[in-house]
């Protein structure tokens, strides 16, 4: 039986005629290809660190880890020496260090922050928020914003400041400035058996917050007869009919735009804000 074919050998070899060398032919062999990474598509590459450097870079971090720590507890460097109050109003800053009772002395960044703040609500009422920041490298530093009366409430000759919110926050000798005394006027009125005086001096206290700013400036008085009977006595004898405190927005527009167009009225209704009146002059 014969072999196999020069072809089926892959191919056959002739000698080139200049240089005297074989030259297979035939098809092309395939060509060996490099071994590939775990997926196949590059080389596997290993980065390797020598022992001893990465003994010296381990070393090195924990000295400077340590370093940090003791600069920022164990030093005297970064300490709390002084504390800075700003936004008081009516409080001093010597009032809200006092209450504050930040630990001189301490290390900085050992400082409570939250529980400074904490403290600054429950002891100063009149504190709305606070801010309490770390001022490196010795300093804490409180930022205050103080409630502001929107109403008072006279009682025993002295005068109880009362918040947006209804939250009764301070009792003065005098009554501020530009901030109306309320009245809850409701004795014989159903109201006061269905919502009590917390809930009708809460409904005053949302009038005053719903009045535009010219307005509450005149207003002298706010008078709840019942949850949808209250009124406002302003400057000149002029005097508004609000009803409840429900729709205050829509109120405060039409109000002033009642004023605007009726400049010698007295009287006043935006008890239902889409059907207002004015009389008087």
């Amino acid at each position: 039986m014969a072999g196999p074919s020069t072809a089926q050998r892959g191919g056959s070899k002739s000698r080139n005629p200049r240089s005297g060398k074989a030259v297979r032919s035939g098809p092309p062999r395939p060509a060996k290809r490099k071994p590939r990474g775990p997926r196949g598509r590059f080389p596997l590459l290993r980065l390797k660190v020598p022992r001893r450097r990465l003994l010296l870079w381990t070393a090195a971090a924990v000295l400077l880890g340590g370093a940090a720590g003791w600069a920022l507890y164990g030093s005297s460097w970064l300490r709390a020496r002084h504390v800075d109050v700003s936004g008081v109003r009516v409080l001093t800053p010597e009032e809200v260090r006092e209450a504050a009772e930040v630990p001189l002395g301490e290390p900085l960044a050992s400082v409570d922050t939250d529980a400074i703040a904490e403290r600054l609500r429950e002891r100063l009422p009149r504190i709305d928020t606070v801010a309490v920041e770390r001022s490196w490298p010795h300093g804490i530093a409180l930022e205050v914003v103080e409630r502001q009366p929107r109403a008072i409430v006279e009682k025993g000759g002295k005068f109880i400041e009362i918040d947006g919110d209804g939250v009764r926050f301070a009792t003065v000798d005098r009554a501020p400035k530009g901030v109306p005394r309320l009245t809850v006027e409701a004795a014989d009125s159903p109201s006061l058996r269905r919502f009590g005086p917390p809930r009708l001096e809460r409904e005053g206290v949302r009038v005053a917050e719903s009045l535009p700013a010219d307005v509450r400036a005149d207003t002298r008085a706010i008078r709840v007869r019942s949850y949808d009977s209250i009124t406002l006595e302003l400057t000149g004898g002029r005097t508004v009919v609000w009803g409840s405190g429900e729709r205050g927005d829509a109120k405060a527009r039409t109000l002033t735009a009642l004023m605007k167009a009726a400049r010698g009225a007295r009287h006043f209704d935006v008890s239902a804000p889409s059907a207002p009146a004015a009389s008087g002059s």
